[in-house]
C-alpha cells in the first residue's frame, strides 16, 4: 500500500475546503439599503396625514426633534419666531415630537399639538411621535446620521438637523444650539440662497 504524506493530504483537504465554500472567493452583492432616500423623507403629521419632506415646497428643512417637558422646550417660541420670519424665503421647520430622552415627551399626539398652540403658538408642521435614536429610529435620522456622521445623531431633545427641500442633509446642531444663534440662522441664509 503507498505511503501518503501527511503534509500533502492536509493540504489536499484544504483545498477543497475552499472549493466546497465558493462564497469566499465570490464578491458578495452589498445587502439591500433598508433606509431609501424616499422612505427617510415621508412621516406622518400629528394629525395623522402624510407628510413628505420633499413636498414642502421648502428651500430649507430644520427637522427638530421636541419634547414638551425639557429643559429645551422653550426652544419652541425661537422656533416659531424663526418660522414666522423665514417661511416667506421657502424656510419650513418640522418638529417631530419623541420621547426617546428623558421620558419627556409622554401625551398623547393629541396633548402634544394642544401644549404646543396653547404654549407657543407653534404654526409649523408637527409629526406623529417618532423614535430619533435606537433601532426604531425614523429612517430619517438613519440617513441623517449616514450622510453627515454622528453629530446627526440625536443626543437629546431640540437636536437639530438642516437639510435642503430636496432632502439633501446639509448639518445638524446640537441641542444647545438656539433658534437664534448666529451661525444656525447664516447657515440657514445659505440654503434658502441655494
Amino acid at each position: 500500500m503507498p505511503r501518503i504524506r501527511l503534509s500533502t493530504f492536509a493540504g489536499t483537504a484544504a483545498v477543497l475546503a475552499l472549493l466546497a465554500v465558493p462564497a469566499l472567493s465570490e464578491p458578495r452583492a452589498p445587502a439591500p439599503k433598508e433606509t431609501s432616500a424616499m422612505s427617510a423623507n415621508q412621516f406622518t403629521s400629528i394629525d395623522g396625514k402624510p407628510l413628505d419632506l420633499t413636498h414642502l415646497g421648502a428651500k430649507a428643512i430644520l427637522v427638530v426633534n421636541t419634547a414638551s417637558k425639557c429643559g429645551f422646550t422653550p426652544q419652541y417660541k425661537g422656533l416659531e419666531e424663526l418660522y414666522q420670519a423665514k417661511k416667506g424665503e421657502g424656510l419650513v421647520i418640522v418638529g417631530v415630537p419623541s420621547n426617546d430622552f428623558g421620558a419627556q415627551e409622554p401625551g398623547t399626539e393629541a396633548e402634544v399639538k394642544t401644549f404646543c398652540e396653547i404654549n407657543y403658538g407653534v404654526t409649523f408642521p408637527l409629526t406623529r411621535k417618532y423614535a430619533v435614536t435606537g433601532a426604531d429610529k425614523h429612517p430619517f435620522y438613519a440617513a441623517a446620521v449616514g450622510a453627515l456622521g454622528d453629530d446627526a445623531q440625536p443626543k437629546w431633545n431640540f437636536h437639530k438637523v438642516l437639510i435642503k427641500g430636496d432632502g439633501t442633509p446639509l448639518k445638524a446642531y446640537p441641542s444647545k444650539v438656539k433658534p437664534d444663534d448666529a451661525g444656525l440662522q447664516a447657515d440657514i441664509e445659505a440654503a434658502l440662497k441655494g
